[in-house]
């Protein structure tokens, strides 16, 4: 979704997170609401997104505990069912046995500012206390509310080898429109052994996290525009394959790494951005969600709220997302290498093993905060 983002913003999301909402939602749909959420993810069945689903859940996200060394990862789901309606008892087992959700029946008719509530103290608990507010108190629930479903996802890690504080200075940042701001870089002024790599336009360079005892791996990649004024470019040329190129990654003596230190919030209603990007039928009324829940009518997605919370600094990454959508019934170099990220940049933050890109956001303005 960054090509959809306001060119002031800075932005993140959660893409583990994303992906489980929308694999929940195909859970539940059947027809041609089916075969667009499938083609949206790539998938050729509910079967292989289970499948995906259960690998996360289990191999990758339940296994980080604290204290164990390593980052801490922690990823939830939930679901909300007004008190009228039932969960059909397939989606159910699925939702509790695949993904690890909670499931609760509520009163979104008469309680709907509690349950707004405990959704809300939910996603600020798994978060540790960085996304508040998920669901906004005004309009975010209705009488016609029948279903919410919510994830959330933490992430804290500590460089494999911090920046040293004294070393941070502050340098000039150049923005899209031209205006240059002064922002606090963390900086190694020596060469130092990096994973690096160049290509059509843009360059790449790789910093790892602390690994704990045990097989997982995180790392943090920062993706550059040659060019001050190269962003939209870049942005043009992102796809998973982007993502994906630690192969062609080669370990390079960097001479200067500057990166600046970022802290933002972020924040939207996710709703008109998924139908521009081809998910229409889940809004429409074309009764295919009917797999969810025992009723008549089928409910239809009415609005996705996102929030998502990032800090990078000298010790390492603390990185936060959560997401609620709820549904409704309707009716090859001499010198060496430089990695000088002053002027607009994409980040993402990957578990290597799997390749599982956990979040994926973009730098503007790096002194903005929300």
């Amino acid at each position: 979704m960054i090509h959809t983002q306001q060119e002031e913003q800075n932005y993140i999301e959660e893409e583990a997170g994303k992906e489980h909402f929308i694999f929940l939602l195909a859970v539940g749909s059947k027809g041609s609401t089916l075969d667009q959420l499938l083609l949206f993810l790539g998938s050729r069945s509910v079967e292989e997104l289970n499948c995906l689903a259960s690998k996360i859940v289990s191999s990758v996200l339940l296994q980080r505990k604290d204290g164990d060394g390593g980052p801490v990862v922690s990823f939830v789901n939930g679901v909300w069912i007004d008190q009228r309606f039932h969960l059909k008892p397939s989606f159910e087992e699925v939702a509790k046995g695949v993904y690890g959700a909670i499931t609760k029946e509520v009163d979104f008719v008469t309680k709907a500012t509690e349950v707004i509530e405990e959704v809300n103290y939910w996603a600020e608990t798994a978060t540790k206390g960085l996304i508040k507010h998920l669901l906004p108190k005004e309009e975010s629930l209705g009488n016609d509310t029948c279903l919410v479903l919510a994830n959330a996802l933490y992430f804290k890690g500590s460089w494999d080898r911090k920046f040293d504080p004294s070393r941070t200075e502050f340098k000039h940042f150049h923005l899209l429109d031209g205006q240059i701001v002064q922002a606090p870089f963390m900086t190694t002024m020596s060469y130092e052994r990096n994973l690096y790599g160049t290509f059509d336009g843009y360059k790449v360079v790789k910093l790892p996290y602390q690994n704990g005892p045990h097989n997982l791996r995180f790392s943090m990649y920062f993706f550059l525009p040659d060019a001050t004024d190269g962003f939209e470019c870049l942005v043009e040329k992102t796809d998973p394959t982007v993502w994906n190129c630690d192969s062609s990654l080669v370990e390079e003596d960097v001479k200067y790494l500057w990166i600046p230190r970022f802290r933002f919030s972020f924040e939207l209603e996710a709703s008109s951005t998924m139908k521009e990007l081809g998910l229409e039928l889940p809004f429409m009324d074309v009764g295919e969600f009917t797999d969810m829940m025992d009723t008549d009518r089928s409910p239809v997605l009415s609005k996705v709220f996102h929030k998502s919370f990032i800090e990078v600094n000298e010790e390492g990454t603390e990185a936060a997302a959560s997401t609620a959508p709820g549904l409704i019934l309707c009716c090859a170099r001499i010198d060496p290498p430089r990695f000088v990220a002053d002027h607009p940049f994409i980040f993402t933050i990957k578990e290597e093993n799997s390749g599982l890109v956990f979040f994926i956001g973009s730098v503007l303005n790096p002194i903005l905060v929300s």
